[in-house]
């Protein structure tokens, strides 16, 4: 069995001291010169050295690793938003560990309580479930803790979130531009979150005219949904979903029982995922700015930079409300 390398080995090698193995390794406390610092990552490179990253967790109390709790890893949406704050976890050198919560929140509290015997740096909470601040762990450990999408109405932890009243705004007034005056509100079962933020908005922008209709998020409830209706005769000439997930349900609905759309019936959505730009017909979203917003988040738990504003979500016109298609990114 062979000989684990040392930074003494390292040091030997490169002609150096273990101090100075250890600032080049640790990128600090003190300066080393260029080529000093070429001859220690040469010596390491040869002797395929590799840090010891527990002892240096032990000795710094860090570990590089922040812990992401998701609401539900298999939504679209959600996933995205993960892999945006990879991304920006990525660019601060730290790596990123995954809790699906699956829109529990008992085990969204689980989740925290797992990550801070794991003595991660922070966590970032993409909540489903405001009603329970389980941030409140996190600060009492003395970890740094923020909310993303969606948290509690009252609490010290600070949350990050788009403009959702914006969006909303955005989507009427569109469908008012393809002569739409009663336009329906696919919220959820309950008004919890954005999702409430989106339902109260959309209330005030239509004057109360609209009906408002209520699905679970999944895809087969807003299938379901527009089944009913079409069998019922009730089917909305336009209808905003609060989220990308009801919307294809109603997509994949009306397209089960020959209900045109956009002709008979007109969509829109609120989130803005990948997939929309996928359905048939492609779906007009006003989309979510998961990138800023997860930016903001992680800069916010790693250098208490306050979000200077919270981003906007701009209109995507696609064919499900009327317009012709826009280019597809990347296709």
């Amino acid at each position: 069995m062979s000989r684990q390398i040392t930074v003494a080995d390292v040091a030997r090698l490169a002609g150096t001291s273990t101090a100075v193995v250890s600032y080049v390794m640790n990128n600090g406390p003190r300066p080393v010169a260029a080529a000093t610092r070429e001859r220690v990552l040469a010596a390491a490179e040869e002797l395929g050295y590799r840090p010891n990253r527990i002892a240096r967790a032990l000795r710094s109390r860090t570990t590089g690793v922040v812990g992401l709790v998701l609401a539900d890893a298999l939504n679209p949406y959600f996933g995205a938003l993960a892999g945006h704050v990879e991304q920006a976890l990525a660019g601060h050198g730290r790596l990123m560990l995954i809790g699906n919560a699956g829109y529990s929140g008992e085990r969204q509290r689980h989740l925290v309580e797992r990550f801070l015997d794991a003595r991660v740096d922070g966590l970032v909470i993409a909540s489903a479930d405001a009603g329970d601040d389980v941030a409140a762990h996190a600060r009492a450990a003395g970890v740094p803790a923020v909310y993303l999408h969606n948290g509690p109405a009252a609490g010290d932890t600070p949350l990050v979130t788009a403009d959702n009243g914006q969006a909303v705004r955005e989507a009427v007034a569109h469908l008012r531009e393809h002569g739409h005056r009663d336009i329906a509100f696919l919220a959820g079962p309950q008004d919890t979150g954005p999702v409430g933020r989106r339902r109260e908005v959309w209330q005030a922008a239509t004057g109360g005219r609209g009906v408002l209709l209520r699905s679970g998020y999944a895809r087969a409830a807003a299938d379901t949904l527009i089944r009913w209706l079409v069998s019922t005769g009730d089917v909305p000439g336009a209808v905003i979903a609060a989220t990308d997930e009801q919307a294809i349900g109603l997509l994949s609905g009306a397209c089960a029982t020959g209900l045109s759309v956009p002709g008979r019936m007109a969509v829109m959505a609120l989130d803005g995922t990948p997939d929309s730009a996928y359905t048939a017909p492609s779906l007009t979203v006003t989309g979510q700015p998961l990138a800023a917003m997860a930016r903001q988040a992680v800069d916010l738990l790693l250098d208490g930079a306050a979000p200077p504003f919270a981003p906007s979500a701009p209109l995507v016109r696609r064919r499900s409300c009327g317009c012709a298609d826009a280019p597809v990114r990347g296709a």
